[in-house]
């Protein structure tokens, strides 16, 4: 294609967008409210899918080898776990560590045990992917020297379960609120083009071929996007900027924090921008191509 054909293209949509101003106001208002509310969504969303991270990454297997078993037996065990498929980190507790951790807890009445300790060593095991635990734990629980193994059974199951189930009900929401702006955008361009039915059947006639008539539109599309997506990235960096500035202190020292602003701003931000396009793209895409079988 010609520079100076993309040239007339480029200079045709911002045209239309002049002529239609209070079409053009329409699209745009659309796509800012909705991604505006994708943008909200995205941030509780991300957090709060950091929140599951960090709670997943702190489930571990304890491991607690046999009483009996000896100093070589407790290492061939340790040596099985580290090498079990999924698991990414082992750390060895001995006996009189698990003693000193249960006296720290429960209090001085059980020193009494320092003479006979009947504790056995523990292995603490973290898997790789923490949704595999369960698997992971299973599996060691068949090795020989294994006493007793650990993991929250139940409590852990379900956790996932809901942590997953959030995933995607979230997930969900978000494909919902970008169909809906779709659909919105998609009818206030086709009134636009409605108006405009008889030129594109007159330029149909003349010769015009479809992408020639079509691309226009696109470009029209994009610019609704892009300038539908400026106001939701403004909004949302800077509200993020003031709640981070004033939470993320006082959550220092908890499991829950808020992501840092950079890189998840500029991330989020060239998301926005880049739903603005395609949404505009399809929109506009969508509302031409009936209007092209003359």
């Amino acid at each position: 294609m010609k520079a100076r054909t993309i040239g007339r293209h480029f200079r045709e949509s911002l045209k239309s967008l002049r002529r239609n101003n209070w079409m053009t106001f329409a699209s745009v208002s659309a796509v800012t409210v909705t991604l505006l509310l994708v943008g909200v969504f995205m941030v509780i969303m991300m957090n709060l899918n950091e929140l599951a991270v960090n709670i997943e990454n702190d489930v571990e297997i304890k491991v607690i080898a046999d009483p009996a078993a000896d100093e070589a037996m407790v290492k061939e065990l340790t040596d099985k776990v580290r090498a079990t498929e999924g698991v990414l980190e082992v750390v060895y507790s001995s006996r009189d560590d698990e003693l000193n951790k249960m006296i720290q807890s429960f209090g001085d009445e059980l020193k009494l045990y320092q003479q006979s300790n009947p504790l056995g060593d523990a292995l603490y095991v973290k898997a790789k992917n923490p949704q595999e635990t369960v698997a992971i734990a299973k599996k060691i629980d068949t090795y020989e020297y294994t006493y007793e193994v650990e993991y929250g059974k139940g409590k852990v199951e379900k956790l996932f379960k809901v942590l997953n189930v959030s995933r995607n009900i979230g997930i969900a929401l978000i494909i919902a609120l970008l169909f809906t702006a779709m659909f919105l955008i998609s009818n206030t361009i086709r009134i636009t083009i409605t108006a405009r039915k008889r030129e594109i059947e007159i330029m149909k006639l003349v010769g015009a071929t479809n992408n020639f008539i079509r691309i226009p539109f696109v470009l029209e599309g994009i610019w609704l996007g892009v300038l539908g997506a400026i106001l939701p990235m403004l909004i949302v960096s800077i509200a993020y900027y003031k709640l981070h500035a004033h939470w993320a202190p006082k959550l220092k020292a908890e499991l829950f924090h808020l992501l840092d602003t950079m890189p998840f701003l500029l991330q989020l931000n060239g998301l926005l921008f880049v739903m603005g396009i395609v949404i505009g793209i399809w929109g506009s895409f969508m509302s031409v191509r009936k209007f092209l079988k003359v």
